[in-house]
């Protein structure tokens, strides 16, 4: 057995380490799930009591859910470790798809660790997050042909790792056109779109230029000072415009705002996956009537730009966030100009 495993086995074991159980594998048998179904799975591992929550349930291949925090050696920062046991429930159970729910905070980003029976490690990620300070996801597909466990290492107390989502993957063949850019789709759950590509370099294609903006992550606010500015140019005004990125956190009953050239143009529209993803946070204010809810992920954000608020030379976007929400980021922000082409579909309606 591998020295690593030792470790980690020893400190789950040891009560001097504050070991505990966040998730009994002593479910009560009515929630526990056949070895055939292959159930997805939810586990909140909030450290603090929430009011109104049952005791949690799991499906019968998770085997058991325990939390450790081991002794940080001399000048090593302190760290927590959420290790969840688990079984394939059918052969052909190869990967597992894994959502951990967490804040993004620059100090405490989560790492995943799977590791074998014989305490080989298996996988390991890069840290999760951008370091946005903000409550966010991320997803990781792990091979799990003889892994048998998963942990969750962040440093520092744990308190920022909210939940996780796991569901076993199957495979399909994949038909991808020949002649446009690859694009990886793997299907998350909740009908989510797949994570956008900002173009290293201007792509024309049909009469249509994309370029890109900025890749990089990029905080906001709701005020004008806290915005995201950008500029492009542009030799001659185009037939239609759109402005796409992805946001974090936004709040889904308002989302950010643009202005293009000094002018407001109005909100984006939010892909918005469905109600049933975990990744909705309600908020409920002391004088609210209504819960007012904050998507804890990336989602893709678009807006149509007036084509009359842009002009011939230099032109500038500012994105803020939406009405009341303090921060959020933005990434990947791209711009689309759509010009005649030679072979564009148009009609000519006559005056009435």
């Amino acid at each position: 057995m591998f020295p690593r495993l030792v470790v980690l086995a020893f400190i789950l074991a040891s009560p001097a380490l504050r070991a505990q159980e966040v998730l009994s594998s002593q479910l009560p048998a009515e929630t526990r799930t056949s070895a055939a179904a292959a159930e997805s799975a939810w586990l909140d591992l909030r450290q603090s009591p929430v009011a109104n929550s049952k005791a949690q349930t799991a499906p019968a291949w998770i085997e058991a859910v325990s939390l450790a925090s081991p002794e940080a050696k001399p000048g090593q920062a302190g760290r927590t470790v959420f290790r969840i046991r688990v079984s394939r429930p059918r052969p052909d159970s190869q990967v597992l798809l894994f959502r951990l729910f967490f804040d993004d905070k620059p100090e405490a980003q989560p790492t995943l660790i799977a590791w074998d029976e014989s305490g080989t490690q298996v996988l390991r990620s890069s840290p999760l997050g951008a370091g946005v300070d903000l409550p966010t996801s991320e997803t990781v597909m792990i091979p799990m042909n003889g892994a048998s466990t998963i942990d969750i290492e962040v440093p520092g107390d744990g308190k920022t790792v909210r939940g996780a989502y796991m569901d076993w993957m199957t495979s399909s063949e994949v038909l991808h056109p020949v002649n446009v850019e690859h694009r990886d789709l793997i299907p998350e759950p909740f009908s989510a779109a797949t994570p956008l590509h900002a173009p290293a370099q201007d792509v024309e294609r049909f009469g249509t230029v994309t370029a890109t903006l900025a890749d990089e992550t990029i905080r906001i606010g709701a005020s004008v000072q806290n915005g995201a500015a950008f500029q492009f140019g542009i030799e001659s005004q185009p037939l239609a415009a759109l402005l796409t990125f992805e946001v974090a956190s936004p709040d889904v009953g308002a989302p950010p705002e643009i202005y293009v050239n000094g002018q407001s143009v109005g909100s984006v529209s939010l892909t918005l996956p469905e109600l049933s993803d975990p990744g909705y946070r309600g908020e409920m204010g002391a004088l609210a009537r209504e819960m007012r809810f904050q998507y804890t992920g990336w989602i893709r954000a678009q807006k149509l730009i007036p084509v009359s608020y842009l002009r011939a030379g230099s032109n500038d976007v500012l994105v803020t966030a939406g009405g009341g929400t303090a921060v959020s980021a933005i990434r990947a922000t791209q711009v689309q100009l759509k010009y005649l082409w030679d072979k564009s579909d148009y009609q000519l309606v006559p005056g009435r």
